[in-house]
């Protein structure tokens, strides 16, 4: 039971501080009058994806907080966490694509980081980000093409 209530205080913390981040942050006009490249998606997909992901994330830093061995892992997992929900904000409210273009960029090295680190002790973890690191490598690219573009 006590594995169970740490895992549903990472699920609450990761889904959470998602939920709350992306409806604060929600686009806007401001983003709707912004050019897009063309291979940006429609924006139901966000959603979904995102809430799959924050589950893995969510699961992956429950695994390596309850391993005494793995504070690097506990580290990397935190920044990449930081850096996940600062992007939003940076992006959105703040409507300032270059800067969030530096943290998203950050973002994807620090993911990296974290499957190289895990690839060993923790295989399942390491894994588990894969497709995340997709989906932000994914995600980097779009800032990067909205930068160029406006």
């Amino acid at each position: 039971m006590k594995n169970f209530g740490s895992f549903l205080l990472f699920l609450i913390v990761v889904m959470g501080g998602g939920i709350a981040i992306g409806t604060l942050t929600a686009p806007g006009e401001w983003y709707g009058d912004l050019q897009k490249p063309f291979f940006n998606p429609p924006n139901w997909i966000f959603g979904p994806v995102w809430t799959v992901l924050y589950l893995m994330i969510a699961y992956v830093g429950w695994r390596v907080w309850h391993h005494d061995d793995r504070v690097s892992l506990i580290r990397l997992w935190t920044v990449q966490m930081g850096l996940n929900f600062l992007w939003s904000p940076v992006f959105f409210a703040a409507q300032n694509p270059a800067l969030a273009l530096v943290i998203i960029l950050c973002l994807l090295l620090t993911i990296g980081g974290f499957i190289r680190t895990a690839w060993r002790p923790d295989r399942l973890s390491a894994l588990l980000f894969v497709p995340y690191l997709a989906w932000v490598g994914f995600a980097s690219a779009l800032n990067v093409a909205i930068v160029q573009l406006n």
